[in-house]
């Protein structure tokens, strides 16, 4: 009867060695998804008056968009996918967003307030943020490698990228691969496909 017990006992923590080091395992294991470099340092103040840097992301999980609030285009669609994104994500302290202004004379800190009650942000990660106009520019251009500027031909005078950048918590730049085995480098904010990938991409830096 003894045997049995040491073979039972012993049978018991081999099963319970195994599921602890499938958990580690699965803990820091690193997903996926590539390394596109280091995010640009930044300084710029949000919604609140509070300087936020990119130091303030580090620990979470965040996406990075440009905008302004009064684009006549694209800007309300890829606020409106932020929002699927903090719907999907609410509650989780590791996830945020950065919604950079591109439009510094008209986004003011004050103006940036009343858009997010009327986006109805409620993610306390996700900040509405604002700078010098070529401070913010270069940070598009040079630093995030995403499209950027003043434009006189272009609807309300100024052009950007809809695309989203994905950031890790240890603030590197992140994305997956195409059909072709190619870096997308960005996501689509646009298209419910690219909203789709930067979901299920969000979820799997969060475990790493």
């Amino acid at each position: 009867m003894k045997n049995k017990s040491y073979i039972g006992i012993s049978f018991i923590i081999l099963v319970f060695g195994i599921w602890v080091a499938n958990e580690l395992r699965v803990k820091f294991s690193k997903s996926d998804l590539l390394v596109m470099g280091t995010v640009p340092k930044f300084s710029l103040l949000n919604q609140n008056n509070k300087k936020i840097t990119d130091k303030d992301y580090l620990g979470k999980v965040y996406v990075v968009e440009f905008f302004f609030t009064t684009c006549p285009t694209i800007c309300p669609i890829m606020n409106q996918n932020m929002l699927l994104l903090q719907e999907e994500f609410y509650g989780n302290p590791n996830f945020g967003i950065a919604s950079i202004s591109i439009d510094s004379y008209t986004d003011t800190v004050e103006v940036l307030k009343e858009h997010a009650v009327f986006l109805g942000i409620k993610n306390f990660n996700w900040h509405l943020l604002t700078g010098d106009k070529t401070y913010v520019f270069n940070l598009a251009e040079k630093g995030f490698k995403l499209n950027a500027g003043a434009d006189e031909n272009e609807p309300g005078g100024l052009y950007h990228s809809g695309l989203f950048a994905l950031i890790d918590m240890q603030g590197k730049i992140r994305c997956r691969k195409d059909s072709f085995n190619n870096p997308i480098f960005f996501y689509d904010g646009l298209e419910e496909s690219g909203i789709k990938a930067i979901k299920e991409d969000i979820k799997k830096l969060l475990k790493e």
